[in-house]
């Protein structure tokens, strides 16, 4: 390989390693990004035996079984997490067009860190006791899309009336890539889905750091261009 190639190559690491990790992006409030080049920065916890694996810049879940994927580095607000993804329905044996479910802000009630050091195995009921956001998108096999605010209890998980929606516009679109934005902003907590808010909820004792998951259960979803950014004070 020639010099000129060598150098290459490692600009072209370098930028990438750059892209990924905090501190170091190029735009001045972009805290991190993953294009999906490998799973080094999540953790994986489900279930049943499930296929999590990237290609070509795609977060590709195929589970037949609960799963939560967290990622990695502890977040603190304000700011706001965005990405592409679809639910795929193309005859697999989870391709079942249901879940797509987020995590945002979440730690352990107990205070243990990170937050996935604390043994799960993806059934969703081990997951009550967390403080955190949550967005069910699609659940209940693509009949409810649900906000909650998580409270720590094992049983109690709190969900407002108008926090429970049922409508057909509001639930999975099979094989149609959707983007979406969660935001924690000091009291303000939002989640929105092409370009249209959801759920916007005011918490008077807001959650302002903690951890993000993807989360489903008997699905295949495909994930894009994870972006997380700080918002302005």
């Amino acid at each position: 390989m020639s010099s000129t190639a060598s150098w290459r190559t490692f600009v072209s690491v370098i930028a990438s390693a750059a892209a990924l990790l905090a501190g170091c992006a190029t735009s001045g409030n972009l805290l991190y990004a993953d294009d999906f080049r490998n799973t080094s920065l999540w953790v994986v916890e489900s279930e049943q035996p499930a296929s999590v694996t990237t290609h070509a810049g795609v977060l590709d879940i195929d589970s037949p079984a609960g799963l939560t994927l967290w990622f990695k580095p502890k977040l603190e607000g304000p700011l706001e997490i965005v990405f592409e993804a679809k639910a795929v329905d193309a005859g697999g044996p989870n391709d079942q067009v249901s879940d797509l479910n987020v995590f945002w802000m979440a730690h352990n009630n107990d205070g243990v860190e990170p937050i996935y050091s604390k043994p799960r195995r993806g059934r969703f009921a081990e997951y009550n006791d967390m403080l955190t956001y949550y967005v069910g998108l699609g659940g209940n096999r693509n009949t409810t899309t649900r906000f909650r605010r998580y409270i720590g209890d094992p049983q109690l998980r709190p969900l407002l009336r108008e926090h429970d929606l049922a409508a057909p516009a509001l639930m999975l679109i099979p094989n149609e890539p959707q983007s979406f934005r969660l935001v924690a902003n000091g009291r303000t907590i939002e989640y929105w889905r092409d370009g249209d808010r959801l759920f916007q909820f005011q918490d008077d004792a807001p959650y302002t750091a903690g951890w993000f998951a993807l989360r489903t259960t008997w699905s295949h979803l495909q994930i894009r261009k994870l972006r997380i950014r700080r918002l302005d004070d």
